[in-house]
């Protein structure tokens, strides 16, 4: 009843409940206004306190007596090199890149683009600008220069802060030329580009506008932390739109400072000291909330890590993390556990280290199938917990909150709501259904502090996309239902939803079958053009490779699978195997260049997808089966 207890109070008296939680933070200036509207009518938190970003990561832990303590571990199998950095170390190296982007001339209000590599100076770079109340926007690095000159246009950055080159399994990425090219294409010029050299053997290319990052901070004085209002802009973040245009992502400041916080103690169930490792990048949000901000405001140790959850060697490169650095809790993304299962499917290279300070694997970015989240049970004996949120959130809207009281797992669910979500699940009329009925998965108004406070430059594409089809709720555009015990269950965008003869089906109910399978490893399905239909779901699987398998009879077997348990009526006939899926960076599958692939559509590659080439593979694949809208 703890949980429930817990939620029900933030769900009844937000107010009370998140100024409790504000009060965990150290203001400069303390909120005496909890929950206001603002010109837009949109709810904002904490309106008239005032604090620091930077500030509550590193100098309130050093003034409270622990600037001996690692900050951040920096493992970097790809070059070889591990860093132990304290709070101590941390302050001198942001305080004076800070005080060096203020000689430069930014400041408060101003924006700054960061395009870096998994490097500790990624994450100096962000608490710089956050010392000054510079609003950072982190592109990922080796995003093309088409994508990062869009982005330059759109937020407009006095500077740019880059490094020579990022470094993947057997190549290297030049980031400085991207640079220069993205610069050349956009219409908006930044002043300065702050180039740190990782002195690789790179050749970096020179122009007027460059600074040298060491240069400068050598140079530069130490600056304190500047005070800046709640409400105030921390960073845009910029995520895929359905109009092909980036949106920005607005985070806010106190209110995001306070859900973090929140996060660490009652979500991750991490204490003060203890080291955290969240295997993403700071190009995504995860990487904002999980990697920099929200452990060092927790004052946890936080892991940097340059590699992959396989080849950098091998597929124990996760489990030597843990291990060596003792992580409490760690998170990753499901098709990371599929990578290391596809390796090692007996778990042979996990058994290799001693694991018993990791407590909790979490896994979120994507649906996690239920094999996955089987697998990673037996082999780390240990609960591994699904759970569910955005970009536009900040932070988890499902969740087992481990802080609170471990709930049982449900396998295929991403947990209940956690505090301060009012999560319902609405019809095509805005209308509450019954448990276990699918429908659009929404939530009630006011969202709780730390999720998206605008949309940047453009708030009537902010309230078209995510208030206008629910008004009095924020619309995730995800599908899903709650069952009779409260648990929610994602079964993807609502796009993943097709319409077969007239019959609306789960694609993600038919892929958590066909990965089920014994011999599958990886696998999407989704809904491709027919004639007669309308629609018919396609399956692609990866097979494992630690066995041979004659494809007709795994193809057949799997197709019996989704027969019996969904019946005839999903129609599902075709199986096709493929040696990997097009993935982003990230390790989403990209479900929907696939189906466009299928239907002969015209469409874009997306600029955050892992390996363009793989688009050529599918196309053959599709050719050599005779898939396309011609295929009845």
């Amino acid at each position: 009843m703890k949980y429930q207890n817990f939620y029900n109070e933030s769900i009844n008296n937000p107010e009370q409940f998140w100024k409790n939680q504000a009060n965990e933070i150290d203001w400069f200036t303390s909120p005496q206004t909890i929950l206001s509207k603002d010109e837009y009518d949109y709810n904002q938190w904490f309106e008239d306190g005032e604090l620091n970003l930077s500030y509550l990561c590193i100098d309130k832990h050093i003034n409270d007596g622990f600037g001996e303590q690692n900050a951040l571990i920096y493992d970097s199998p790809v070059t070889n090199t591990k860093q132990h950095i304290t709070f101590n170390q941390l302050h001198h190296e942001v305080s004076k890149l800070a005080g060096g982007l203020q000689n430069l001339g930014l400041k408060k209000g101003d924006t700054c683009i960061i395009y870096m590599p998994m490097i500790p100076q990624a994450a100096y770079a962000m608490l710089a600008c956050a010392r000054l109340g510079v609003i950072h926007s982190v592109v990922f690095g080796g995003f093309a220069p088409h994508e990062l000159a869009i982005r330059i246009d759109d937020c407009k950055p006095k500077a740019i802060i880059t490094a020579s080159n990022g470094v993947e399994i057997k190549r290297i990425i030049p980031y400085k030329p991207f640079v220069d090219e993205a610069i050349d294409k956009s219409k908006n010029k930044p002043e300065h580009v702050i180039v740190f050299d990782r002195q690789l053997g790179v050749e970096i290319p020179k122009k007027a506008y460059d600074v040298d990052y060491k240069t400068l901070v050598e140079d530069s004085p130490s600056v304190e932390a500047v005070s800046v209002a709640s409400i105030h802009p921390s960073y845009v973040l910029y995520t895929s739109g359905t109009t092909g245009t980036p949106k920005g992502i607005i985070r806010d400041t106190g209110g995001y400072a306070t859900a973090l916080k929140f996060s660490m103690k009652y979500i991750y169930g991490v204490d003060e000291g203890e080291t955290f490792w969240a295997a993403s990048d700071v190009g995504w949000v995860v990487g904002h909330s999980f990697i920099v901000y929200g452990p060092l405001l927790n004052r946890n140790t936080s892991i940097v890590f340059e590699g992959k959850p396989i080849k950098t060697p091998d597929a124990s490169t996760f489990w030597r993390v843990i291990s060596e650095h003792n992580v409490k809790a760690m998170f990753t993304a499901p098709t990371a556990i599929r990578a290391i299962k596809k390796e090692d499917p007996e778990g042979d290279m996990l058994r290799q280290y001693d694991l018993s300070c990791l407590k909790y694997q979490f896994l979120a970015g994507e649906r996690c199938d239920v094999s996955t989240l089987t697998w990673a049970e037996k082999q780390l004996n240990i609960p591994v917990i699904d759970h569910w949120w955005q970009t536009e959130s900040g932070w988890p809207m499902l969740a087992n909150m481990v802080g609170v009281g471990l709930q049982p797992i449900k396998p295929g669910s991403a947990g209940l709501p956690v505090c301060g979500y009012d999560i319902k699940i609405l019809n095509e009329d805005g209308e509450e259904v019954e448990p276990t009925v699918e429908g659009y998965v929404a939530v009630k108004l006011p969202l709780p502090p730390g999720t998206l406070s605008n949309l940047w430059g453009n708030p009537e594409r902010f309230k078209f996309g995510y208030l206008h089809r629910f008004p009095g709720y924020y619309f995730s555009g995800d599908g899903g239902y709650i069952d009779e015990d409260g648990y929610v269950f994602i079964t993807g965008r609502v796009d993943d939803i097709i319409n077969v003869a007239g019959h609306r089906l789960s694609t993600a109910e038919m892929e958590e079958i066909v990965a089920s399978h014994q011999s599958v490893a990886e696998c999407a399905v989704f809904g491709v053009h027919c004639e007669i239909k309308g629609q018919k779901p396609l399956g692609l699987v990866v097979l494992k490779s630690d066995k041979t398998y004659v494809e007709d009879l795994v193809q057949k077997e799997i197709i019996q699978d989704v027969r019996r348990e969904i019946g005839a009526v999903a129609s599902f006939r075709d199986v096709l195997v493929v040696e990997r899926l097009p993935k982003t960076r990230s390790g989403k599958t990209l479900r929907k260049l696939l189906r466009n692939i299928a239907d002969e559509q015209q469409f874009n590659i997306p600029s955050t997808i892992d390996d363009v080439a793989i688009v050529e593979e599918i196309k053959s694949v599709y050719q050599k089966h005779n898939i396309g809208i011609h295929n009845k």
